[in-house]
Formats: C-alpha cells, structure tokens, sequence
C-alpha cells in the first residue's frame, strides 16, 4: 500500500486559507486517485474532495465548493487542498486517502489508503 503523510493544518482564524499537503510513499502514485476526507469534532467522517490521477477530474462536497481546490503535483508525490474563506463548521481532522481504483462515476468510494490526519480549527 502507499503510504500517505498529511500536512499544513493549523489554527486560522474565520475567513482565513489554509492549504493541507499529502506526501506519497511507496508506490507509484500516478497509479492512484487521490481524496480528501474529515471529521469534525463528535461526527462521522465525511467527503471533502477527489482528484483523478493526471488530475484532470475533480469532485467536491457541496459544503466546501466554492471554498476549497484539490489539485496535485505528481512529479512531487503531492496532493494539496487549498481552502479559503474558512469557517468554525469547517474544524475537524482532514484526511488524505488513496485508490488505484477510483471511478468517478462514484467519487466519494474511497477503498485504499489513508492517512494519519491533520487537525484544522478554525476559531477567533
């Protein structure tokens, strides 16, 4: 399996940007999908973002669209969510995931690897 390694999360005040890093080890990464997931604080864990492996397909959760970027650097191993105007119901552990097998006819089925996380807050 690849190994995946978040990043970048943090205390940002509302309104503020954040953007989250996923390193990956292991295995081909070009071979894989790439996700973003989260959960907040005392809730189940929920879709934020898909990226197909040349990084020509991008899906989002309706709660983040207009608000987030999920984009990729497959010559770095590198998936990045870049996240704008920031609010407290945006605060949880995010996720990166991996899947060779990813279709986007169903962009939120990730079945592979996943990460450790990262803690965002967002609080004043």
């Amino acid at each position: 399996q690849v190994q995946l390694v978040e990043s970048g999360g943090g205390l940002v005040q509302p309104g503020g940007s954040l953007r989250l890093s996923c390193v990956a080890s292991g295995r081909t990464f070009t071979n894989y999908a790439m996700g973003w997931f989260r959960q907040p604080p005392g809730k189940e864990r929920e879709f934020v973002a898909a990226i197909s492996w040349r990084g020509d397909i991008t899906y989002y959760a309706d709660s983040l669209k207009g608000r987030c970027t999920i984009y990729r650097d497959n010559a770095k191993n590198t998936v990045y969510l870049q996240m704008d105007n920031l609010k407290p119901e945006d605060t949880a552990v995010y996720y990166c995931a991996a899947d060779p097998h990813w279709v986007a006819a169903a962009p939120t089925n990730f079945a592979g690897s996943w990460g450790k996380g990262t803690q965002v807050t967002v609080s004043s």
